[in-house]
């Protein structure tokens, strides 16, 4: 969630707003959804996630990008990485501990938790291309931050299926996940200006 608001909020009100976020927002759809809550009741699926994590922070995102207003610049000035190689290496990493996320969700070391690694993985890549496609098509080039942003929006897309899909619905899942979440994040700065400075939202 913070990377929306980057550069908007002091430490201080960072960690009352987590305290806040993660008592009244997570901990309950946490219990609703994982918990024998009443969406699992009523055959809510998410295997590692999905819904309970990135759904949520991504509306939470949302919604605080837009409460806290742009950035000093924003619209103005260009604001791409100031270093692509970190930005690379962050998403190597990040991509690296899903393993680990979706996986791990199986509860043990058997043949859902081998299935949730193999699709976490195609979903990523899948998702990446996406994104770049969708920014050649659109832009006239790719760009290997968009191709970063699209493997992490594959991840994301995975989430809540990881342990339930076999690897040609990842495929699926990861190419229509990087492709609009390229689609997105034009609409959400250019249409209609939210300053989202991590596109967590998208």
């Amino acid at each position: 969630i913070s990377g929306a608001f980057a550069e908007r909020k002091k430490f201080s009100a960072f960690v009352l707003f987590s305290l806040a976020w993660s008592t009244f927002i997570y901990s309950p759809l946490a219990h609703w959804v994982w918990g024998g809550g009443w969406l699992f009741e009523r055959g809510a699926l998410d295997f590692a996630g999905g819904t309970v994590v990135h759904l949520s922070s991504g509306v939470s995102a949302l919604v605080c990008a837009i409460v806290l207003g742009k950035r000093t610049g924003f619209g103005k000035d260009e604001m791409e990485p100031h270093n692509v190689p970190y930005t690379i290496l962050g998403a190597a990493l990040l991509w690296f501990g899903w393993f680990g996320f979706n996986a791990g969700s199986a509860l043990g070391a058997n043949g859902q938790a081998a299935m949730a690694f193999l699709v976490t993985n195609i979903a990523g890549a899948a998702g990446g291309l996406g994104w770049l496609g969708y920014s050649w098509i659109v832009k006239g080039k790719p760009s290997v931050v968009g191709g970063v942003a699209g493997a992490v929006a594959g991840l994301v897309a995975i989430t809540p299926a990881a342990g339930f899909v076999d690897p040609l619905a990842a495929i699926a899942i990861g190419l229509i996940g990087g492709i609009l979440s390229g689609f997105a994040v034009d609409l959400l700065k250019k249409n209609f200006g939210v300053d989202d400075a991590l596109d967590v939202f998208a």
